[in-house]
């Protein structure tokens, strides 16, 4: 309708059986030292349609945790991975994503300033989360690098706490998939 097409599910699963996903092999690593510094689960989120995938995850090994496992599909109107990944989309895009979310306009140029996000209670009650942007060779956010918890343990302050080993995370997952993609 807009003369546009878009990448479907189905193309995912054809590249996965096609060979491996080099955003997936490197996050894992990455999410596990995450979730090692922070004692918290820790996830990377891709933008598919209109739904936000959790491609990787680690999850925090006992106690009460926020599980999230690979393959689901979240709403992206809520939370803190999906104000990472229409924050830095075209304007008609992020217009078009911000109808009945559950966060604004303004949070969402406050990602774009601040690099990172935070959600308390906006996709499920009693869960915070800290998010920032995975950005391929060309500089687009092509994931966003999460770790999700219990607010009781996260805060109601988690961005404060939490957002410079996230933001390390997210640019060390950056980082990584550029030289990879330099390689032969």
């Amino acid at each position: 309708m807009h003369g546009r097409f878009e990448l479907g599910s189905r193309l995912v699963e054809l590249a996965s059986s096609a060979g491996e996903d080099r955003l997936v092999s490197a996050a894992g690593p990455i999410l596990l030292k995450l979730r090692d510094q922070t004692g918290e689960s820790t996830q990377v989120f891709r933008k598919q349609g209109e739904f936000r995938v959790c491609i990787a995850s680690a999850e925090r090994p006992v106690g009460l945790r926020d599980t999230i496992p690979v393959g689901t599909q979240l709403s992206m109107k809520a939370g803190s991975a999906a104000q990472v990944l229409l924050a830095w989309e075209d304007n008609e895009r992020m217009i078009e994503g911000l109808h009945h979310a559950r966060f604004t306009p303004t949070i969402l140029a406050g990602v774009r300033r601040r690099g990172w996000a935070q959600s308390l209670g906006e996709r499920e009650p009693g869960v915070a989360s800290v998010s920032a942007p995975v950005r391929g060779q060309s500089g687009r956010v092509i994931a966003a690098l999460s770790m999700s918890g219990p607010i009781e343990r996260l805060t109601r302050q988690p961005g404060k706490i939490y957002h410079e080993v996230v933001v390390a995370a997210a640019h060390e997952l950056s980082e990584l998939l550029r030289v990879q993609n330099e390689r032969p």
